[in-house]
């Protein structure tokens, strides 16, 4: 499918939403829990996409947009949540995320993006050059792939509950 900078803002639009209602008044132990290790709990996930709002998506392509020669991105810092996180619960979280992506999608709406500067490159840190509807796809894609995480991690919670049906239950089927 071709990249279509208004359907992707759609489902921009449409993330916090969904993660809200998929969460929001859950006890504690749904979105606390991870799947194990150094894995994120649904929360990790919340606080992840908060940083990004602040320093991703919308600073990189002002980046991009920019008239000045040095293009190279800054260093995402995909563990800020643990620390910005500290001391929040998930409905702060929650509007906290509303609040940025409303604000980013009203900048990005602003922004004179047409096919002539969706070619326009920046320096990702570990990518090398990137478009900029590379990037802006990239951020749909980040966001549908965090909405699968946190359905993920809910679901595993009953993995054990659903006695034999995980066998049926892709969501519940351990990838190799």
């Amino acid at each position: 499918m071709k990249f279509n900078l208004e359907e992707s803002i759609q489902i921009l639009a449409k993330t916090p939403l969904i993660i809200s209602n998929l969460l929001k008044g859950l006890p504690e132990a749904w979105v606390m829990t991870n799947e194990g290790g150094d894995t994120w709990s649904p929360f990790d996930v919340v606080g992840h996409l908060i940083h990004g709002e602040k320093t991703d998506w919308i600073p990189r392509t002002l980046i991009i947009l920019s008239e000045t020669e040095n293009k190279a991105f800054e260093a995402f810092d995909r563990f800020a949540q643990f620390k910005n996180s500290k001391g929040k619960n998930l409905e702060q979280l929650l509007l906290e995320f509303s609040e940025l992506r409303i604000e980013n999608l009203k900048k990005l709406k602003a922004l004179p993006i047409d096919e002539m500067t969706l070619v326009k490159t920046g320096v990702h840190p570990e990518f090398g050059p990137v478009t900029l509807k590379q990037l802006l796809a990239a951020w749909v894609v980040h966001d549908l792939g965090h909405i699968n995480q946190i359905s993920r991690v809910l679901a595993k919670n009953y993995k054990v509950e659903s006695g034999p049906w995980p066998k049926y239950l892709a969501i519940l089927q351990e990838k190799k």
